[in-house]
């Protein structure tokens, strides 16, 4: 199982930016996934899932209405459309794909894989 998250860099308050994430090495289409972020200082704080048809999408309170998630199944990708950027936003971003046996979307045991992350810096 791989997982390859791209997009992040620097953008001003207000800005947008596009996450990606590239999976391989299991049956994309099987497994909803979800993106986590870590700020220093703090732990793993879950942002957003996706079930495995595409259709059904959570959000934490802080982020819904600026933040999209979206996959291609054929593709096996994953994406998080971040718009209206906050400061508080700043953290290195994960994917990661959710265990099938779990209850719950926002716990970090509720997944068994994640990529390395890429870095989302919030900043004028």
């Amino acid at each position: 199982v791989q997982l390859v998250e791209s997009g992040g860099g620097l953008a001003q308050p207000g800005g947008s930016l596009r996450l990606s994430c590239a999976a391989s090495g299991f049956t994309f289409s099987s497994y909803d996934m979800s993106w986590a972020r870590l700020a220093r200082g703090k732990g793993l704080e879950w942002v957003s899932g996706i079930g495995t048809n595409g259709t059904d999408t959570y959000y934490k309170d802080s982020v819904a209405g600026r933040f999209t998630i979206s996959r291609d199944n054929a593709k096996n990708m994953v994406w998080l459309q971040m718009n209206f950027l906050k400061p508080e936003d700043t953290a290195l971003y994960y994917c990661g794909r959710r265990n099938p046996r779990s209850s719950t979307w926002s716990g970090v045991y509720d997944y068994d894989y994640w990529g390395q992350g890429t870095q989302v810096t919030v900043s004028s």
